[in-house]
């Protein structure tokens, strides 16, 4: 059996430099990597590279006072946070402060712009059918009144001569096979809504009974409401900040949008027949089968499926703009689809003129934009870096000390061990480094203050896993084996502890990164992250070096100053192997120093 033992021991001695190899390419691509991306530098959070803070509070609306509770506050905080993360702002933080106020903190260099735009707008999202639109500042054109929708809904035929010309967005039902028929054309705004200046004939002899029949009061309302479109004017920003606001879901209003030509749209809008909450889900999704580029999918629950076929159904009898539904976020319209048929599957697919921040932008609105309370901007303040930059540099001496103690003590303790050790924190070190900056650009992380105290303690969980397999060797070396077998024996001892030690940090810092928020998930990741790392380092660089480092006559010989050392450590005889005269009876080796 001793010849396949050799054979074995031979195979084995030839893995290190394999080991050694892979690690170093693998931090060769990474560096070269992170070199090409142009980011060499972690993303900072905003403790430390400063950024925007806004302050939301929680406005009650009339009789609803009760409202404003710690459930629908904690659900607005979940829905906000989905927001920003959605628009990929890294390390943005959401939370309460006291009862009433939301607390949104962006770092700075990132998409805060639009973060803070979709995070201010704090309005339930509705779809709600359009009754009459115009662009905004265009000469007045008399357009259909609201009582007029009534009458429109029963209109069997449509014109479809714009539909083609008018180079809208289109949204299918997913579930319907592709048809001219089978499209809801989306997302654009349409052009000027151009009716006679004086009723004619045909109109007059199409009313209806029903609307003979109507009350003062609903004239009066209808009346106040033309009014109102009249003289509302979208290009003044004033103006739009008050239409369509304070508006109960079940009254018509008017409102604001901007259209594909970046023009400001006016409209009158019917009752809402959709509410935000019916929408389960939404995503921008590239379509690579026909020709329509970035489009924006939404699902509806089992509820919002009903609704939706109901208001597309009767939507699809009119004449445009009355075919048409208008997607209200905050009073204003950020979408205004117009139906050809009844979409019944559950979900919709509005598609066209998109480009992907548009659709994603879209896609947002609809997934997070129905919040359970109104929220005013109470203050935004500009964040400077300058508190968190003195801490930074207090915890990178901190580091720095317990870094220089761990390499004092490691001298003191393992002398010339501390050169496998020492090399094995710079790896360490490296690693850790270079993917904080990769993983800034790729999934947004940013580096705050506690994630550099995860950082620091990590140095004592790596000078750990050292620790423990040069005492497994001592160990070896005090029964009496020499250093190459005590290595190999030492090694599936040493193994077996730092993995369950290491899974058990990991275990605490995913267990912190999931019931946490804010900061401390910055602490919890950094730690995981480096447990992992100090598992790669031990396995592919540590041990693979000191097997290497074995075979040198400085640590084989138990040199003084090597840390091995037989005599120091008090081992038992023999030493090492006995080297004998050769000659057919070399007699038996003692087990002890296989």
């Amino acid at each position: 059996m001793a010849a396949p033992k050799k054979g074995r021991s031979a195979s084995a001695q030839s893995k290190p430099w394999r080991s050694l190899a892979l690690i170093l390419i693998a931090i060769v691509a990474l560096t070269g990597g992170m070199f090409a991306s142009g980011n060499t530098t972690p993303r900072l959070g905003i403790d430390l590279a400063g950024g925007t803070s806004i302050t939301l509070r929680a406005v009650a609306e009339p009789g609803k006072a009760s409202a404003i509770n710690k459930t629908n506050m904690d659900t607005a905080v979940e829905i906000m946070n989905r927001r920003v993360n959605g628009l990929g702002v890294s390390e943005a933080e959401v939370q309460t402060q006291g009862e009433k106020n939301i607390i949104v903190n962006i770092p700075k260099g990132t998409n805060s712009k639009e973060a803070r735009q979709q995070v201010g707008t704090t309005a339930k999202l509705y779809f709600r059918p359009v009754l009459a639109t115009e662009v905004s500042g265009a000469a007045a054109n008399t357009s259909p009144s609201p009582s007029a929708s009534s009458s429109a809904s029963d209109k069997s035929s449509k014109d479809t001569s714009s539909d083609t010309s008018t180079g809208k967005d289109k949204a299918t039902d997913p579930s319907a096979t592709p048809s001219a028929s089978a499209t809801t054309q989306g997302r654009a705004v349409t052009d000027a809504l151009k009716a006679d200046a004086t009723p004619s004939a045909s109109t007059s002899a199409t009313t209806t009974p029903s609307a003979s029949a109507s009350t003062p009061a609903a004239d009066a309302a209808a009346t106040k409401l033309q009014a109102q479109y009249t003289a509302l004017d979208c290009t003044s920003k004033a103006q739009r900040a008050k239409a369509g606001k304070g508006v109960d879901p079940s009254d018509p209003t008017v409102a604001c949008g901007e259209n594909s030509s970046k023009q400001w749209q006016k409209y009158i809008l019917g009752p809402a027949a959709v509410d935000g909450t019916d929408v389960a889900k939404s995503q921008a999704v590239f379509n690579t089968q026909t020709a329509a580029g970035w489009t924006v999918t939404m699902d509806f629950t089992s509820k919002g499926s009903k609704k939706f076929a109901d208001i597309t159904g009767k939507l699809a009898q009119n004449q445009s703009p009355q075919n048409q539904f208008a997607i209200v976020l905050d009073g204003n319209v950020v979408s205004d689809p117009f139906v050809q048929q009844a979409l019944t599957g559950g979900s919709a697919e509005i598609s066209g003129s998109f480009g992907q921040e548009e659709a994603q932008s879209l896609a947002n609105m609809l997934s997070y934009g129905a919040l359970p309370l109104s929220f005013k901007e109470d203050s935004v303040t500009t964040v400077t870096a300058a508190l968190g930059g003195e801490q930074l540099h207090a915890g990178l001496i901190a580091g720095a000390i317990g870094l220089g103690l761990v390499v004092l003590y490691l001298l003191v303790f393992y002398r010339g061990l501390s050169v496998i050790a020492i090399p094995s924190l710079l790896v360490s070190a490296l690693l850790t480094y270079v993917i904080m900056a990769l993983l800034g650009p790729a999934i947004g992380f940013a580096l705050n203050l506690p994630a550099v105290c995860g950082a620091i303690v990590a140095i004592g969980i790596t000078a750990d896993s050292f620790i423990v397999f040069f005492e497994r060797i001592r160990d070896e070396i005090r029964e009496g084996r020499s250093l190459r077998p005590s290595v190999e024996r030492a090694w599936p001892r040493a193994r077996r502890t730092i993995l369950v030690s290491d899974f058990v940090s990991f275990l605490a810092a995913a267990v912190l990164f999931i019931v946490t928020v804010g900061k401390v998930q910055g602490f919890a990741f950094t730690l995981g992250l480096t447990t992992v790392l100090d598992v790669v380092v031990v396995f592919l660089f540590t041990k693979p070096l000191m097997t290497v480092l074995a075979r040198r006559k400085f640590f084989a010989n138990g040199h003084k100053l090597s840390g091995l050392d037989p005599k120091a450590l008090g081992a038992k005889p023999p030493l090492r192997r006995t080297r004998r005269p050769a000659g057919p009876a070399g007699g038996p080796v003692d087990p002890k120093e296989a």
